[in-house]
């Protein structure tokens, strides 16, 4: 799958804290049975690497790495088998590296000067972070209109209530968001719930 193909599997990418690796099966599988097949795993915990071995075991799900930040990360997300790399920015080092590894790659833009630099490396799909912190949908509207070719995955203070809105707009392929993985112990029948209603934004 390409980078465009997985953001548009489902309105919602789940952004997971994994701290405990018993935690990552169950959760996985509940998020699937609610439709987010789509898993991003954040690189901010020392489990996070064999997390990713234990969700790619389930079926139908999709799992890729969050808070990759250079070249090494990248190495390592790949040998846990992340099928997708996501990253908080931009730099010309990961970037290049993403892209000669052949990876889908969603990296963090938060302004023009960003997306012209991921451009520049081929790439056209990223994700706005933070996303309300960097201004809001206001600020993304701003910033799609001189690169039409460009779609987006807002991250960083999405929620239930303002996903809606942010999906609304065109460009905007599916958001980011942890309230569908709370931390810790996952309930499962809760995060199914959860997911099942986040599917059911678009």
């Amino acid at each position: 799958m390409n980078i465009d193909a997985i953001m548009r599997t489902a309105p919602v990418i789940p952004v997971i804290v994994i701290d405990d690796v018993a935690h990552a099966v169950p959760l996985a599988e509940a998020l699937v049975a609610g439709g987010l097949r789509v898993l991003e795993v954040t690189l901010r915990t020392p489990a996070a690497l064999d997390a990713i071995r234990a969700m790619k075991q389930v079926p139908g799900a999709i799992v890729g790495a969050g808070t990759v930040t250079n070249p090494e990360e990248l190495d390592a997300a790949l040998e846990a088998g992340s099928e997708f790399i996501v990253s908080p920015g931009l730099t010309d080092t990961l970037g290049k590296a993403a892209v000669s590894a052949g990876v889908p790659f969603l990296p963090g833009i938060a302004n023009a000067g960003d997306i012209m630099r991921g451009m520049d490396l081929g790439l056209d799909r990223f994700k706005f972070f933070p996303a309300m912190a960097a201004g809001g949908l206001p600020a993304l509207k701003a910033l799609a209109a001189p690169f039409g070719q460009c779609r987006f995955c807002p991250t960083g203070g999405i929620s239930l209530e303002n996903a809606p809105e942010w999906l609304a707009f065109d460009p905007v392929l599916c958001v980011g968001g942890s309230w569908v993985s709370p931390k810790g112990a996952p309930d499962k029948p809760v995060i199914e719930a959860l997911a099942r209603e986040a599917f059911g934004l678009r």
